[in-house]
């Protein structure tokens, strides 16, 4: 088309690079309607239309919705009033900047699980991945029961001492699906149960548990709720079993 900077649909979509269906969409909900040719009925764009798209495409930079952009576009200038908004919008950018970074560190994680060990239990995996997936739950729930202290030092960890909380947790599993059915007392049983306690320790350290044990925590905190968060690899009489094994660990260490 283009007669006296007249563009049809496909001309102003290469021209503009967004897709005609948006083109078709922004019309439908009123957001960029152009003329329309009064005998076909097709659209007709000109240069003030590329203006509206531009300032639409700003907006949505910005992080508004196509229900807020419709409302700002007939506004013919801003007060300080907006700023109000533009905070709101920045947070919820700042939040998933947090969760695309959180999601870029696990997926290096399981990245480097899977180079090292080479095969890793499915059920396992999964486990890690929710685990992961959930931090920001778990989170959630360590500063709504005024853990602060505890997330600060659990934020401090670094990448390298969470694989090596991850190779405890697949070393543990293997030796699980190894070891299932043999007496809790049992020295190979007992040997995982140490190193597995022990690896745990490593990554909780000392000064962690310390300020876990002095923490004073207000209410009755769900740790059940807590566990439910991450569930377990296990089968539930593997489950019950591995727990007995700590059980007698734990009355053997108290016996020395």
């Amino acid at each position: 088309m283009n007669n006296n900077n007249k563009f049809s649909i496909g001309e102003f979509s290469e021209k503009t690079g967004i897709p005609i269906p948006t083109l078709h969409y922004y019309d439908e909900v009123g957001l960029l309607r152009p003329e329309k040719n009064p005998s076909s009925g097709h659209r007709i764009y000109n240069y003030p239309d590329i203006i509206i798209l531009q300032k639409i495409l700003s907006l949505k930079f910005l992080g508004y919705s196509l229900d807020e952009i419709k409302n700002l576009l007939n506004k013919t200038s801003f007060t300080v009033d907006l700023n109000e908004s533009l905070s709101l919008h920045l947070q919820a950018l700042e939040k998933e900047k947090k969760q695309i970074e959180q999601s870029m560190k696990s997926i290096n994680r399981v990245i480097r699980l899977m180079e090292e060990e080479g095969t890793v239990d499915s059920n396992l995996l999964f486990t890690l991945l929710h685990g992961m997936r959930t931090d920001h739950i778990q989170e959630e729930w360590i500063n709504r029961h005024m853990l602060t202290d505890i997330m600060e030092e659990l934020e401090k960890k670094s990448e390298e001492e969470k694989i090596s909380l991850d190779k405890t947790f697949t070393q543990l599993s293997k030796e699980v699906k190894q070891l299932y059915g043999k007496p809790v007392e049992d020295l190979k049983v007992q040997r995982m149960i140490k190193n597995y306690i022990e690896g745990v320790f490593s990554f909780f350290d000392e000064d962690l548990m310390q300020k876990l044990a002095d923490t004073n925590i207000e209410g009755e905190p769900d740790f059940q709720e807590f566990d439910n968060m991450t569930p377990s690899p296990f089968t539930e009489d593997e489950q019950k079993w591995f727990e007995q094994a700590i059980e007698y660990y734990i009355q053997q260490e108290e016996k020395e």
